[in-house]
Protein backbone atom coordinates (compact mmCIF):
# COMPACT_ATOMS: atom_id res chain seq x y z
CA UNK A 1 0.00 0.00 0.00
CA UNK A 2 2.81 2.42 0.86
CA UNK A 3 4.53 1.49 -2.40
CA UNK A 4 1.34 2.43 -4.25
CA UNK A 5 1.21 5.82 -2.53
CA UNK A 6 4.88 6.46 -3.30
CA UNK A 7 4.44 5.52 -6.96
CA UNK A 8 1.38 7.77 -7.34
CA UNK A 9 3.07 10.99 -6.13
CA UNK A 10 4.23 12.31 -9.55
CA UNK A 11 0.68 12.09 -10.95
CA UNK A 12 -1.00 13.88 -8.01
CA UNK A 13 -1.75 17.61 -7.75
CA UNK A 14 0.68 19.51 -5.49
CA UNK A 15 -1.77 19.67 -2.57
CA UNK A 16 -2.43 15.92 -2.67
CA UNK A 17 1.30 15.28 -2.95
CA UNK A 18 1.69 16.92 0.46
CA UNK A 19 -0.86 14.50 1.90
CA UNK A 20 0.97 11.56 0.30
CA UNK A 21 4.27 12.67 1.82
CA UNK A 22 2.62 12.88 5.23
CA UNK A 23 1.41 9.29 4.83
CA UNK A 24 4.89 8.08 3.93
CA UNK A 25 6.57 10.00 6.75
CA UNK A 26 4.22 8.72 9.46
CA UNK A 27 1.86 5.96 8.24
CA UNK A 28 0.96 4.77 11.72
CA UNK A 29 0.13 8.28 12.88
CA UNK A 30 -1.86 9.03 9.72
CA UNK A 31 -4.06 5.97 10.33
CA UNK A 32 -5.10 7.21 13.79
CA UNK A 33 -5.25 11.01 13.31
CA UNK A 34 -8.50 12.97 12.75
CA UNK A 35 -9.04 14.49 9.33
CA UNK A 36 -8.78 18.06 10.64
CA UNK A 37 -5.35 17.49 12.07
CA UNK A 38 -4.24 15.66 8.93
CA UNK A 39 -5.32 18.64 6.83
CA UNK A 40 -3.51 21.04 9.14
CA UNK A 41 -0.30 19.03 9.12
CA UNK A 42 -0.41 18.75 5.31
CA UNK A 43 -1.34 22.45 4.86
CA UNK A 44 -4.38 21.50 2.79
CA UNK A 45 -8.16 21.48 3.23
CA UNK A 46 -10.15 18.56 4.63
CA UNK A 47 -11.72 17.76 1.22
CA UNK A 48 -8.21 17.56 -0.26
CA UNK A 49 -7.33 14.78 2.20
CA UNK A 50 -10.42 12.85 1.08
CA UNK A 51 -9.66 13.49 -2.61
CA UNK A 52 -6.14 12.15 -2.11
CA UNK A 53 -7.52 8.88 -0.71
CA UNK A 54 -9.76 8.50 -3.75
CA UNK A 55 -6.97 9.45 -6.14
CA UNK A 56 -4.86 6.51 -4.96
CA UNK A 57 -7.75 4.05 -5.38
CA UNK A 58 -9.72 3.96 -2.12
CA UNK A 59 -13.35 4.73 -1.33
CA UNK A 60 -12.52 7.60 1.00
CA UNK A 61 -10.61 8.52 4.11
CA UNK A 62 -12.20 5.87 6.35
CA UNK A 63 -11.42 3.08 3.86
CA UNK A 64 -7.88 4.37 3.36
CA UNK A 65 -7.15 4.61 7.09
CA UNK A 66 -8.58 1.17 7.82
CA UNK A 67 -6.41 -0.52 5.21
CA UNK A 68 -3.38 1.57 6.11
CA UNK A 69 -3.67 0.45 9.73
CA UNK A 70 -3.55 -3.18 8.58
CA UNK A 71 -0.55 -2.50 6.36
CA UNK A 72 1.62 -0.90 9.03
CA UNK A 73 0.53 -3.13 11.91
CA UNK A 74 3.64 -4.14 13.85
CA UNK A 75 2.00 -7.07 15.59
CA UNK A 76 3.02 -8.42 18.97
CA UNK A 77 6.73 -7.68 19.48
CA UNK A 78 9.03 -10.66 18.85
CA UNK A 79 6.11 -13.00 18.07
CA UNK A 80 4.51 -12.28 14.70
CA UNK A 81 4.29 -9.16 12.57
CA UNK A 82 0.60 -9.50 11.71
CA UNK A 83 -1.19 -10.41 14.93
CA UNK A 84 -2.62 -8.33 17.76
CA UNK A 85 -2.56 -9.19 21.42
CA UNK A 86 -6.35 -9.56 21.62
CA UNK A 87 -6.71 -11.80 18.54
CA UNK A 88 -8.61 -15.02 19.09
CA UNK A 89 -7.71 -18.41 17.57
CA UNK A 90 -9.86 -17.79 14.49
CA UNK A 91 -8.18 -14.46 13.78
CA UNK A 92 -4.73 -15.97 14.40
CA UNK A 93 -5.41 -18.70 11.85
CA UNK A 94 -6.44 -16.22 9.18
CA UNK A 95 -3.64 -13.71 9.84
CA UNK A 96 -0.78 -16.18 10.12
CA UNK A 97 -1.84 -18.14 7.03
CA UNK A 98 -2.63 -15.03 4.98
CA UNK A 99 0.75 -13.57 5.90
CA UNK A 100 2.52 -16.73 4.75
CA UNK A 101 0.50 -17.05 1.55
CA UNK A 102 1.12 -13.40 0.68
CA UNK A 103 4.88 -13.82 1.14
CA UNK A 104 4.89 -17.01 -0.96
CA UNK A 105 2.99 -15.38 -3.82
CA UNK A 106 5.23 -12.32 -3.75
CA UNK A 107 8.29 -14.56 -3.89
CA UNK A 108 6.80 -16.54 -6.78
CA UNK A 109 6.39 -13.34 -8.76
CA UNK A 110 9.87 -11.99 -7.94
CA UNK A 111 12.00 -15.16 -8.02
CA UNK A 112 14.78 -15.10 -10.61
CA UNK A 113 14.63 -18.17 -12.82
CA UNK A 114 18.16 -17.75 -14.17
CA UNK A 115 19.61 -17.90 -10.64
CA UNK A 116 17.76 -21.16 -9.96
CA UNK A 117 18.96 -22.50 -13.32
CA UNK A 118 22.58 -21.85 -12.34
CA UNK A 119 22.10 -23.36 -8.89
CA UNK A 120 20.36 -26.50 -10.15
CA UNK A 121 23.02 -26.98 -12.85
CA UNK A 122 25.88 -26.66 -10.33
CA UNK A 123 24.25 -29.03 -7.84
CA UNK A 124 23.44 -31.56 -10.55
CA UNK A 125 26.99 -31.51 -11.86
CA UNK A 126 28.33 -31.98 -8.33
CA UNK A 127 26.04 -34.96 -7.87
CA UNK A 128 26.99 -36.58 -11.18
CA UNK A 129 30.72 -36.08 -10.57
CA UNK A 130 30.46 -37.36 -6.96
CA UNK A 131 31.57 -34.01 -5.59
CA UNK A 132 30.52 -32.70 -2.20
CA UNK A 133 27.40 -30.64 -1.51
CA UNK A 134 27.58 -28.96 1.90
CA UNK A 135 24.70 -27.09 3.56
CA UNK A 136 25.58 -24.45 6.14
CA UNK A 137 23.30 -22.49 8.46
CA UNK A 138 23.23 -21.31 12.07
CA UNK A 139 20.33 -21.05 14.49
CA UNK A 140 17.00 -21.41 12.71
CA UNK A 141 18.76 -21.50 9.36
CA UNK A 142 20.66 -24.52 10.65
CA UNK A 143 17.34 -26.36 10.80
CA UNK A 144 16.73 -25.56 7.13
CA UNK A 145 20.24 -26.80 6.31
CA UNK A 146 19.47 -30.12 8.01
CA UNK A 147 16.22 -30.39 6.06
CA UNK A 148 18.15 -29.74 2.84
CA UNK A 149 20.64 -32.50 3.63
CA UNK A 150 17.77 -34.85 4.45
CA UNK A 151 16.23 -34.20 1.04
CA UNK A 152 19.42 -34.30 -1.00
CA UNK A 153 21.00 -37.45 0.41
CA UNK A 154 18.06 -39.45 -0.97
CA UNK A 155 19.18 -38.36 -4.43
CA UNK A 156 22.34 -40.40 -3.97
CA UNK A 157 24.68 -37.41 -3.78
CA UNK A 158 27.55 -36.81 -1.37
CA UNK A 159 26.00 -34.31 1.03
CA UNK A 160 26.09 -33.17 4.65
CA UNK A 161 24.82 -30.29 6.80
CA UNK A 162 26.46 -28.37 9.63
CA UNK A 163 25.28 -25.66 12.03
CA UNK A 164 28.41 -25.53 14.21
CA UNK A 165 30.77 -22.69 13.30
CA UNK A 166 33.98 -24.64 13.93
CA UNK A 167 32.80 -27.66 11.97
CA UNK A 168 31.71 -25.37 9.13
CA UNK A 169 35.17 -23.82 8.91
CA UNK A 170 36.80 -27.27 8.77
CA UNK A 171 34.30 -28.49 6.21
CA UNK A 172 34.69 -25.44 3.96
CA UNK A 173 38.48 -25.72 4.14
CA UNK A 174 38.27 -29.21 2.66
CA UNK A 175 36.12 -28.15 -0.30
CA UNK A 176 37.51 -27.82 -3.80
CA UNK A 177 36.56 -27.07 -7.41
CA UNK A 178 33.30 -28.76 -8.38
CA UNK A 179 32.03 -28.90 -4.82
CA UNK A 180 29.03 -26.78 -3.77
CA UNK A 181 28.56 -24.83 -0.55
CA UNK A 182 24.90 -23.91 0.02
CA UNK A 183 24.73 -21.21 2.69
CA UNK A 184 21.38 -20.35 4.25
CA UNK A 185 20.91 -17.22 6.35
CA UNK A 186 17.87 -15.13 7.22
CA UNK A 187 19.78 -11.94 8.05
CA UNK A 188 22.86 -12.56 5.89
CA UNK A 189 24.93 -10.93 8.64
CA UNK A 190 26.23 -13.92 10.57
CA UNK A 191 29.99 -13.58 10.92
CA UNK A 192 30.40 -17.37 10.94
CA UNK A 193 28.58 -17.82 7.64
CA UNK A 194 30.31 -14.88 5.94
CA UNK A 195 33.68 -16.35 6.95
CA UNK A 196 32.68 -19.81 5.73
CA UNK A 197 31.46 -18.39 2.41
CA UNK A 198 34.77 -16.65 1.89
CA UNK A 199 36.75 -19.82 2.72
CA UNK A 200 34.66 -21.98 0.38
CA UNK A 201 34.99 -19.44 -2.43
CA UNK A 202 38.77 -19.26 -2.07
CA UNK A 203 38.98 -23.06 -2.20
CA UNK A 204 37.24 -22.98 -5.58
CA UNK A 205 33.83 -24.31 -4.53
CA UNK A 206 30.63 -22.93 -6.02
CA UNK A 207 28.69 -20.77 -3.56
CA UNK A 208 24.89 -20.94 -3.57
CA UNK A 209 23.57 -18.44 -1.03
CA UNK A 210 19.97 -18.19 0.21
CA UNK A 211 19.57 -14.87 2.02
CA UNK A 212 18.21 -11.31 1.86
CA UNK A 213 19.30 -9.51 -1.31
CA UNK A 214 20.74 -6.45 0.48
CA UNK A 215 22.71 -8.33 3.13
CA UNK A 216 26.52 -8.47 3.46
CA UNK A 217 26.44 -12.18 2.61
CA UNK A 218 24.53 -11.45 -0.60
CA UNK A 219 26.97 -8.68 -1.52
CA UNK A 220 29.92 -11.04 -1.04
CA UNK A 221 28.25 -13.51 -3.38
CA UNK A 222 27.46 -10.96 -6.07
CA UNK A 223 30.89 -9.35 -5.91
CA UNK A 224 32.50 -12.71 -6.69
CA UNK A 225 30.12 -13.92 -9.42
CA UNK A 226 28.61 -16.67 -7.30
CA UNK A 227 24.94 -17.70 -7.09
CA UNK A 228 22.44 -15.71 -5.02
CA UNK A 229 18.92 -17.01 -4.41
CA UNK A 230 17.50 -13.87 -2.84
CA UNK A 231 14.78 -14.48 -0.25
CA UNK A 232 13.32 -11.11 0.68
CA UNK A 233 10.33 -10.99 3.00
CA UNK A 234 8.51 -8.53 5.29
CA UNK A 235 9.83 -9.88 8.61
CA UNK A 236 12.31 -7.82 10.59
CA UNK A 237 14.95 -10.43 11.46
CA UNK A 238 16.01 -8.41 14.53
CA UNK A 239 12.46 -8.30 15.87
CA UNK A 240 10.27 -11.25 14.91
CA UNK A 241 10.55 -15.00 15.09
CA UNK A 242 11.60 -16.41 11.69
CA UNK A 243 8.27 -17.80 10.47
CA UNK A 244 7.79 -16.58 6.90
CA UNK A 245 11.52 -16.56 6.19
CA UNK A 246 11.90 -20.20 7.24
CA UNK A 247 9.02 -21.26 5.00
CA UNK A 248 10.55 -19.37 2.08
CA UNK A 249 13.92 -21.02 2.67
CA UNK A 250 12.33 -24.48 2.90
CA UNK A 251 10.43 -23.80 -0.32
CA UNK A 252 13.65 -22.77 -2.07
CA UNK A 253 15.26 -26.03 -0.94
CA UNK A 254 12.24 -27.94 -2.32
CA UNK A 255 12.66 -26.19 -5.68
CA UNK A 256 16.36 -27.08 -5.79
CA UNK A 257 15.71 -30.69 -4.77
CA UNK A 258 13.03 -31.12 -7.40
CA UNK A 259 15.17 -29.50 -10.08
CA UNK A 260 18.18 -31.68 -9.34
CA UNK A 261 16.05 -34.85 -9.17
CA UNK A 262 14.62 -34.10 -12.61
CA UNK A 263 18.10 -33.47 -14.04
CA UNK A 264 19.48 -36.70 -12.60
CA UNK A 265 16.73 -38.53 -14.48
CA UNK A 266 15.13 -41.95 -14.41
CA UNK A 267 18.11 -43.59 -12.76
CA UNK A 268 16.95 -42.24 -9.43
CA UNK A 269 13.58 -43.94 -9.52
CA UNK A 270 14.62 -47.49 -8.47
CA UNK A 271 16.55 -46.17 -5.46
CA UNK A 272 13.68 -43.94 -4.35
CA UNK A 273 11.22 -46.80 -4.75
CA UNK A 274 13.42 -49.08 -2.67
CA UNK A 275 13.67 -46.43 0.06
CA UNK A 276 9.88 -46.22 0.15
CA UNK A 277 9.54 -50.01 0.37
CA UNK A 278 12.05 -50.26 3.21
CA UNK A 279 10.41 -47.40 5.12
CA UNK A 280 7.00 -49.00 4.69
CA UNK A 281 8.24 -52.15 6.40
CA UNK A 282 9.14 -50.08 9.47
CA UNK A 283 5.54 -49.10 10.13
CA UNK A 284 3.55 -50.91 12.80
CA UNK A 285 0.20 -50.04 11.27
CA UNK A 286 -0.48 -50.38 7.56
CA UNK A 287 -3.47 -49.03 5.66
CA UNK A 288 -6.25 -51.51 5.02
Amino acid sequence: MLERVRASIPALPPAEQRVAKLVLSDPRGFASTPVGELAERSHVSKPTVVRFCRSVGYDGLADFKLKLAGTVNEGVPFVHRSVDEDDGPGELIVKVIDNAVSAMLKYRNNAQGHAFERAIAALTQAGVEKKRIEFYGVGNSGIVAQDAQHKFFRLGVNTSASSDGHVQVMSATMLGPGDCAVIISNSGRSRDLIDVADIARKKGATLIVVTASSSPLAQLTQANSQILLAADHPEDFDRYSPMVSRMLHLMIIDILTTGVALRLGQGLRPALQEIKRNLRSRRYATPE
